[in-house]
């Protein structure tokens, strides 16, 4: 093993990891930030036995990350990136002849291993940062633990970490063993500042900032979730730190590499430098004459919405291993001072890792290089976490309307021409498909717009951007323009000729998002809907909101009123075209629709011509006496209320009837036999009631009583009708052969009311439900007024009769008031005169 001339934490396990990879395959190796794992770790391990004329491929989660990996391995040696340690990025490689080591970020070995399945010269793959648990590396570790399995069982494989889950990572790689590097390069101290929540998130992190730049020396590492919060927060300092030695400069993803490059940079002796960053500068970076990290406790990660189709970007608390690596940056290169803005207490509540992005992400790129590899079910494969079911029925769906996939799960011809180009399946698809109309390059050059964040300016109107980025001269671009040539000229090898046919932005974008075509609602609203269905907006005042027809590439937010991020316009016949030329998943549709206009409450019938969910035409037609349209009328009517029907007074006591014997029936033994005829009960199910009996009529006004007999008797077939006939009767039968109405809506209950003198001689009460249910009696004085209301007459008889007899006769001589009502003839006359 060779000697360095700087001892690094690590170099106390070098010898223990060179062991283990000599007598095994896999090995898990966890280091603390600062341990020098990335840098160290690859050239300690090129001269092993097994190396010996090998690559060794060491991943990255960020390109930020590999160019400095490279660069400090390449300056270790004396050397420049690209002799024994090169660089492949997606923009920029430097690999010699000499190179044994070389730095790739996740996404590009991924690429790697698809198209060198044996991964021929490699002697090993070094998975750097892998606690990120980002989709690539996932990817990647179970392609090359399949290629291990399968092709080469000499392939090494070491996953590496500052915070990570040892134990499980190695049970995933055969039971590799764990070796563990103790200490920090420099002790931090950690300061707690707490968080208002009711201030904005970037005025606390100025006021750490400025805290820490009055109490510390060096310079200052401050994480922030996004690129926007990081240019808030730059003009607040800008403002308010007047020091010139003082420099602020901001690092995310989307700036040039030069820019970059000036972030991590030291700064001159005598100045000090503010870098504002995000989740960029976690891992595998070292930020010289940084002493001081600024942590906002956030970050900004990417979510899948498969129900609109689109990922956005959520800020969320960070992890606890996320948080210690960004305090970890603080003691690189001496002692340093970590500023929390959260609570001590906090920190326990804290995720204790990052939540894996294969849980989260949109996987049909993933599906579909697994379906390359072979393997048509990626839980097939060791995945340290398995992709979700349902995230996977999506994807799948998705490369199949695409034409990827076969319905057995393997790829088809289309799916290698678009999993040849490295990009997700959509833009795959747009730049093969554009190659048939001789617009690859237009294509690939949108497509490079949006998988390279911040080319061509941040407008939300992309055929802006497109013409911005059309004029750029920095080295992103120019790199971005070479390589969308390269993937035209793939697509142009793998599509079939065809006529050239000049399209828009708007026309090319729709090849990706057919489903995100959008109509305008209403001028000057803003407001769009997209052929899926969905709803979308942009503020009025944007130019693109001023155009009919758009196609969305990005946005966010609910899913039935979605914020517009990207688009472009898109003209009429260029939709009308996608349709006609089967570009799209709808088809040019002409249709008869029936619908129930709530005002009018009555059918409407219409033919509509439409593109998915858009109506592109309408125009009336009289409406048809068909069962499907008896429906619609039904269930319209319910949702009106179904009180709203010309129900007769004999339909609303049968109802109440049958809703009486049905709660008396509950608790009964077996299946109540009795439906549901209350208004909610009959608005559940109108199609299967109501329609049947109504086919032909058209209105609410045209629906007669007449109708709902024939409904409600479909409700209740000949035996119950008997029985409630039996045991709901429409009237009581006094003593005196008086028929009187039950009232079943009383709030007592079945009711009637009845002059007391017509049921002298009853002895027994009257009851309702087979005996089960007492008949609520309202008695009345000869004048009809209430006297008592009971529901056990021999009771009353036997109890307070007395006392009613005595008030009664006073009020009413000239009628009977026995004094054994029970065994009295009942009667509706006063008394004989002379009696």
């Amino acid at each position: 093993m060779r000697d360095f001339d700087t001892p690094l934490p690590i170099d106390a396990v070098l010898g223990d990891l060179a062991a283990a990879l000599g007598a095994g395959p896999n090995a898990v190796l966890v280091a603390p930030p600062g341990a020098g794992k990335t840098t160290r770790v690859p050239l300690a391990l090129l001269d092993e036995p097994w190396a010996a004329g090998g690559k060794l491929i060491v991943l990255e989660p960020r390109r930020l990350a590999a160019r400095g990996a490279a660069g400090r391995m390449a300056q270790t040696l004396g050397e420049r990136v690209g002799d024994t340690v090169g660089l492949r990025v997606r923009l920029g490689s430097k690999i010699g002849p000499k190179t044994r080591i070389e730095v790739v970020t996740e996404g590009v070995f991924a690429r790697m291993i698809l198209d060198d399945p044996a991964l021929d010269g490699i002697a090993a793959v070094l998975f750097d940062e892998f606690h990120e648990r980002s989709l690539d590396a996932d990817f990647g570790l179970a392609l090359a633990l399949d290629a291990q399995g399968g092709l080469r069982e000499d392939l090494r494989i070491l996953v590496m970490s500052a915070t990570l889950d040892g134990a499980r990572v190695a049970k995933l790689l055969g039971a590799a063993p764990v070796i563990e590097s103790q200490g920090r390069a420099y002790p931090v101290e950690t300061r707690y500042r707490g968080r208002d929540p009711l201030k904005r998130i970037e005025d606390q992190v100025t006021e750490a900032v400025q805290q820490a730049l009055n109490e510390q020396p060096g310079s200052l590492l401050v994480f922030l979730p996004g690129q926007g919060e990081i240019r808030r927060v730059e003009e607040r300092l800008r403002e308010r730190v007047r020091d010139p030695a003082v420099e602020i400069a901001p690092l995310y993803g989307a700036l040039d590499q030069a820019e970059q490059d000036r972030a991590v940079l030291p700064a001159p002796a005598g100045r000090r430098k503010i870098v504002l960053a995000t989740s960029i500068a976690e891992t595998s970076l070292t930020i010289e004459g940084v002493r001081v990290v600024v942590d906002s406790g956030l970050a900004r990660v990417p979510v899948y919405e498969p129900d609109i189709g689109v990922t956005r970007l959520e800020t969320r608390r960070v992890s606890r291993a996320a948080a210690d690596q960004r305090r970890g940056r603080a003691g690189r290169t001496e002692p340093g001072v970590c500023y929390r803005l959260w609570e001590e207490a906090g920190t326990g509540a804290l995720e204790a890792f990052a939540r894996p992005e294969i849980l989260s992400a949109d996987l049909a790129p993933l599906l579909l290089d697994c379906a390359a590899w072979g393997v048509a079910d990626p839980t097939s494969l060791a995945f340290l976490d398995q992709p979700p079911a349902p995230a996977l029925k999506e994807a799948r769906a998705l490369l199949l309307n695409l034409g990827a996939l076969a319905d057995d799960g393997r790829i088809t011809a289309d799916g290698r021409a678009l999993q040849a180009l490295p990009l997700p399946p959509r833009l795959a698809r747009m730049v093969v498909v554009a190659a048939r109309f001789g617009q690859a390059r237009a294509a690939a050059e949108l497509a490079a717009l949006l998988v390279e964040r911040g080319l061509g300016g941040d407008a939300t109107d992309l055929a802006e951007r497109a013409e911005r980025f059309g004029r750029e001269r920095g080295g992103r671009a120019a790199d971005m323009r070479r390589l969308a040539e390269g993937w035209a000229r793939l697509a142009e090898k793998a599509s079939r000729p065809g006529h050239d046919a000049p399209g828009s932005i708007g026309f090319l974008l729709a090849l990706a998002y057919p489903e995100r075509i959008a109509r305008l609602r209403a001028p000057g609203s803003g407001q769009y809907l997209l052929a899926n269905g969905r709803g979308a907006a942009l503020e009025p005042t944007q130019r693109l909101a001023r155009e009919p027809w758009i196609v969305v590439a990005d946005m966010t937010g609910m899913a039935q009123q979605a914020r517009i991020l990207a688009g472009a316009a898109i003209a009429e016949d260029e939709v009308l075209r996608q349709a006609a030329e089967g570009l799209a998943p709808f088809g040019m549709e002409e249709r008869t629709e029936t619908i129930f206009d709530r005002n009018a409450r009555a059918l409407r019938a219409r033919a509509v011509r439409r593109y998915g969910a858009i109506s592109l035409s309408e125009r009336p037609l009289p409406v048809e006496a068909t069962s499907e349209n008896a429906a619609i009328l039904a269930i319209g009517v319910a949702t009106l209320g179904i009180g709203l029907l010309p129900w007769t007074k004999a339909q609303q006591q049968l109802r109440e009837r049958t809703a009486f014997l049905r709660q008396a029936a509950v608790g009964a033994e077996g299946e109540n036999p009795w439906p549901d005829l209350s208004d909610a009960g009959l608005a559940a199910e109108p199609e299967l009631w109501l329609a049947p009996h109504i086919e032909g009529r058209t209105s609410l006004a045209a629906i007669a009583p007449a109708d709902l007999d024939l409904a409600l008797a479909s409700l209740l077939p000949w035996d119950l009708k008997r029985r409630l006939d039996a045991e709901a009767p429409t009237h009581f039968a006094a003593p005196t052969g008086s028929h009187l109405a039950v009232d079943y809506a009383a709030e007592a209950g079945p009711t009637i009311s009845v002059r007391v003198q017509e049921l002298y001689g009853l002895a027994q009460h009257p009851s309702l439900a087979a005996g089960r249910v007492p008949l609520v009696l309202e008695l009345l004085s000869p004048a009809h007024r209430p006297i008592q209301v009971t529901r056990d007459l021999p009771g009353f008889w036997r109890g307070s009769w007395a006392a009613v007899k005595a008030d009664m006769k006073g009020r009413y001589p000239r009628h009977l008031w026995p004094d054994d009502p029970a065994a009295a003839l009942p009667t509706t006359r006063a008394k004989p005169r002379g009696t």
